[in-house]
């Protein structure tokens, strides 16, 4: 967790910031990370070490009882309330000619992983169209047809969704066979990438470091 400080007391920090945003204390939450941001951790750092990871570990204790689905939902509200806090971080001053579509399959309601996937396209230098939660495939088409991006990002949290997002990567491919196409989410931890696997031009990535170095290459060839 690179927060610019040691293990015991990045582990302290993460095991605040969760047992805040368990009891749904978002004052707390709130300072620890704006805290964070001016220790010289990066949005990044913050999104990837802090958010994600605190989210990802309330969506196991959901999954294993040990969590009500209201507590879940609360924690999903603070999380996404600080990522918006963040929005006069997150654009970037340069922007490059490129865009991209962002939303996640066909009754996925968790938005929180792919907007801040769309955020880091952003911060480096992507126009990024966030269509948030549970987007129909035939609609997500047709806002592809019309924005014509450069690229897709699509997000899956839960597995048994998983034939909704190969239903949408077929619908894609039907009509852009070339369009490359970014796949993430916590759903991916239970298996899924041989799915994946059988298209061309996708590519998995497991979190939001890998997305920024995807990024990054992409924007450095042009």
């Amino acid at each position: 967790m690179p927060l610019n400080q040691t293990p015991a007391k990045e582990d302290l920090v993460y095991k605040q910031f969760l047992d805040a945003l368990i009891k749904g204390d978002r004052n707390q939450c709130s300072g620890i990370s704006n805290a964070l941001l001016e220790s010289r951790a990066t949005v990044q750092d913050v999104y990837e070490d802090l958010i994600r990871k605190a989210l990802y570990d309330i969506g196991e204790l959901w999954e294993q009882g040990k969590i009500s689905v209201a507590t879940e939902h609360m924690a999903s509200a603070i999380s996404e309330a600080l990522i918006n806090e963040f929005y006069a971080k997150i654009i970037s001053g340069q922007k490059i000619n490129k865009t991209l579509v962002v939303g996640c399959v066909e009754n996925e309601y968790h938005q929180i992983g792919i907007k801040m996937v769309a955020d880091v396209f952003e911060m480096n230098g992507w126009n990024a169209h966030f269509l948030g939660a549970n987007t129909p495939t035939q609609e997500f088409v047709q806002f592809v047809k019309e924005i014509q991006p450069d690229m897709i990002a699509l997000s899956l949290s839960l597995y048994f969704n998983l034939p909704y997002l190969e239903k949408m990567i077929q619908a894609i491919r039907e009509e852009f066979p070339g369009l490359f196409i970014l796949v993430g989410g916590q759903a991916f931890r239970h298996g899924g990438k041989e799915v994946i696997k059988a298209y061309r031009n996708i590519s998995y990535q497991p979190d939001l470091k890998s997305v920024e170095l995807f990024i990054r290459k992409i924007n450095n060839n042009g």
